[in-house]
């Protein structure tokens, strides 16, 4: 059994190995672009003033220096329209210690040219050399500097951490994590076609303390467990590494280079991995998003939602979660024969719609699947009343993780008090005001709200944290990795007060009853909320 202090140094490994798969491939491309090199000389300048010198996409360079921020290796300050960068005590010895990310990043480069799921033998032998380069604190020499060494140790744990990432959830995948591998000694030809090659990760693994080695085979430890059982909390940030592998490209030269290249197949980020690494957080907010459930379907039944809409369905799986509480949990699920539950999946992606029709009709649940714009809300009513005889009014709206996800257009609102947001935000690499992008919130729930005043939407959401406060919390909070994923690509996560705030510019509450955070404390950066009139 794991001790209290245990979990939570290991915890916190995990936190910052997230941190170096996000933290690697920006802070490398700034350090050999002499961004960072043009910083030290100028200690004190702002955004647009760096991005003109050097030539750099503004709204990315953004994005990317605000990151630098959250390890506490630069000041960042969003003053009126403009962003001022200063250095610290920590950027020159920071800075100099980049250098060392050079050889993971080539990795992650050259990763690129495999088969997303699979270990192959050539990428096996650039691992061998890493490892042994880790091994060895790549050459580092030892310092009295405590400074110094906090700098090296936290760049070493990153470089640790695109080590352990991919790996870790290519093994979850792939079912190294099943009870068989868990309970009992195994070894690697058990696993891998490539049993020597295969040797070696075990080995460096074994080396981090994951597992005991007797002869030739493999015993998890304690530690190696409760990694094991955490291998999906990688899935999310590992699945953005096709778009960490355009890093050069987004901050300094073609900044469409995401959408360019997209056919219907979205090419900067692996969304199988995704979908796989955000499910088994998803169970713990479902929790609390069935007390919501429970209470709306127990009321009298001329006072319930004809149904559910669940905009962006995914996979169905929510849907269907949604259902069986409803069935077996509520007044409403005792009369489905009178009272049917209209339920609808509405999802943007075609592929995500025919996975949900699938497993809906697996499952048994007889709902309505159609495409949906959540930029959109009229044509979806439009498109339920001409061809279902029913109001969007009359649903539940629900959505998971979507709304800072939604399409950007220039905004029409005006706010009633000006953006405190600390974020960084940008589309197709020019930089957005924070208080553009809050009018934009402000519009968009605003299209909403005609639709959600009756009974409400209930919304799962993502949300940043100030960048001091992520570098004073390091290995307390993936703050840092959700930034870097999602400003890259274009959405749009505000804090937990500026979301709250537009919310109640548009004339919506959160129903504080049902109001939760995750975690419960300032570094919340997940919250749900019932959503209704004022």
């Amino acid at each position: 059994m794991l001790t209290t202090a245990e979990k939570q140094q290991y915890r916190e490994e995990l936190f910052r190995h997230l941190d170096g798969i996000a933290v690697a491939p920006v802070a490398y491309s700034l350090f050999k672009n002499n961004i960072t090199e043009y910083i030290l000389a100028n200690k004190e300048c702002t955004i647009s003033q760096i991005a003109t010198d050097c030539k750099a996409n503004e709204g990315y360079l953004n994005v990317a220096l605000r990151i630098l921020s959250s390890q506490d290796w630069l000041n960042y300050k969003v003053n009126q329209n403009e962003v001022i960068i200063s250095t610290n005590i920590i950027s020159k010895i920071a800075f100099e210690h980049l250098y060392l990310y050079e050889d993971v990043v080539n990795l992650l480069a050259y990763s690129g040219k495999f088969h997303p799921r699979k270990f192959e033998l050539e990428p096996f032998h650039k691992l061998e050399k890493l490892f042994e380069k880790y091994r060895n604190r790549f050459g580092l020499k030892s310092t009295s500097d405590t400074t110094v060494l906090k700098v090296q140790n936290q760049i070493l744990k990153h470089i640790e951490g695109i080590l352990v990432g991919p790996t870790t959830v290519h093994l979850g995948m792939g079912g190294m994590f099943h009870k068989y591998f868990m309970e009992a000694s195994f070894s690697a030809d058990e696993y891998h076609k490539f049993p020597k090659s295969f040797n070696t990760i075990l080995t460096f693994l074994g080396h981090l303390g994951w597992f005991s080695k007797s002869n030739n085979n493999y015993t998890f430890t304690n530690k190696g467990l409760f990694f094991a059982k955490r291998a999906s909390a990688y899935g999310v940030t590992v699945s953005y590494i096709p778009m960490f592998r355009q890093m050069d490209q987004l901050l300094f030269g073609d900044p469409n280079i995401l959408w360019s290249s997209q056919n219907d197949d979205e090419t900067h980020v692996d969304r199988e991995m995704n979908v796989w690494g955000s499910g088994g957080a998803h169970a713990t907010y479902f929790k609390k998003i069935d007390e919501i459930i429970i209470s709306l379907f127990n009321k009298p039944l001329d006072q319930q939602p004809k149904g559910i809409l669940d905009m962006g369905c995914g996979n169905g799986a929510f849907l269907i979660h949604l259902f069986e509480v409803i069935e077996s949990k509520t007044l409403r699920g005792k009369h489905l024969e009178d009272h049917p539950l209209f339920l609808v999946g509405a999802d943007y992606n075609q592929a995500a719609l025919k996975v949900t029709r699938a497993n809906l009709i697996q499952a048994d649940i007889w709902a309505k699947v159609i495409w949906g714009d959540i930029s959109d809300p009229d044509l979806l009513q439009k498109d339920l009343k001409e061809n279902y005889g029913i109001e969007l009014k009359d649903l539940l709206s629900v959505r998971t993780f979507l709304d800072h996800n939604r399409i950007w257009s220039a905004p029409n609102a005006q706010l009633d008090k000006p953006s405190a947001s600390t974020g960084a935000f940008a589309y197709r690499g020019k930089r957005l005001n924070n208080n553009d992008v809050e009018r934009n919130l402000k519009d968009h729930f605003t299209k909403w709200k005609i639709h959600i005043e009756k009974f409400g939407l209930i919304v799962i959401e993502l949300h940043t944290i100030p960048p001091e406060l992520t570098a004073k919390n390091l290995g307390s909070t993936a703050a840092t990795a959700y930034d870097a994923t999602h400003g890259f690509s274009d959405q749009y996560i505000l804090e937990i007060n500026s979301f709250i705030k537009v919310i109640e510019e548009v004339g919506l509450k959160s129903d504080p009853t049902y109001f939760s955070r995750f975690p419960n404390s300032d570094l919340a950066t997940v919250s749900i909320n019932y959503l209704i009139g004022k």
